[in-house]
């Protein structure tokens, strides 16, 4: 089973880059969107044999979630169930038969940290909503979660450690939820390997591959026998990010 993962900051601009060309060539069962930018009726995307769900952040042009499935899901649930959290969506949770998929597009901590403690009360509430979940049954977590958990998550580690992404602080919170039962696919199956999912917009930084590792498949340890493989589309353009995906059995 194929899960993919994509932040496409903003669909409208992707679609008109070649995303529905990417969409069918990467032919997967699920296929999770984040910073989406749209509101409903924007635009008219579908494709034969998939489902789509969407959460729609109420600032227009502003984060924004989607997911296609080819699979019936029992239920799906948009955001956390916390107000302070549920009105840039950002969470779209679809109940499957032997597991939960959460799409997730995790708060920026933006220009001088000037979000980090919205971000830290985030971190508790969603790794809460996370743990309530696995209490059921296992969870599969995607998105970009905005964070570069270490040094190798990033080419210029030694220079970033106060900027959004790579704080002391998110960096921890992010550790705790691997700690509290979750496994970074990725880097469970390529403890070595120097692969980024995201590269900024300014000073060619994509052509130099000075980019961070902040796009995620993470699973609960139930399900560690399952992941088959774990990969990072370097190679398709359309986006700051790149796809990331899992294979599970």
């Amino acid at each position: 089973m194929k899960f993919i993962s994509w932040n496409v900051n903003g669909l409208r601009a992707c679609e008109g880059k070649g995303f529905s060309q990417y969409f069918r060539d990467l032919n997967a069962d699920f296929f999770c969107l984040q910073e989406t930018k749209m509101q409903e009726g924007q635009l008219d995307l579908a494709f034969d044999g998939y489902q789509s769900y969407w959460n729609y952040a109420e600032k227009k042009g502003y984060s924004g979630t989607a997911v296609f499935t080819k699979h019936q899901p029992l239920q799906v649930t948009y955001g956390i169930g916390i107000d302070e959290h549920d009105h840039e969506g950002r969470v779209i949770t679809l109940e499957m038969n032997d597991f939960f998929l959460v799409c997730v597009y995790v708060p920026n901590s933006q220009t001088e940290l000037q979000r980090l403690d919205y971000r830290m009360r985030w971190e508790d509430d969603f790794r809460a909503y996370l743990k309530r979940l696995e209490t059921t049954k296992p969870v599969i977590v995607c998105g970009d979660l905005n964070v570069a958990h270490q040094e190798i998550d990033l080419k210029n580690p030694s220079s970033n450690h106060h900027a959004a992404g790579f704080t002391d602080e998110e960096r921890s919170k992010f550790g705790t939820l691997l700690d509290s039962g979750f496994i970074d696919t990725f880097r469970f199956l390529h403890p070595d390997d120097i692969t980024y999912s995201w590269w900024s917009y300014r000073f060619k930084a994509r052509e130099r591959n000075a980019g961070w590792r902040i796009d995620y498949f993470l699973v609960s340890e139930a399900m560690k026998d399952r992941i088959e493989s774990a990969s990072i589309h370097t190679e398709i353009m359309g986006s700051d990010h790149c796809p990331v995906e899992l294979v599970i059995k």
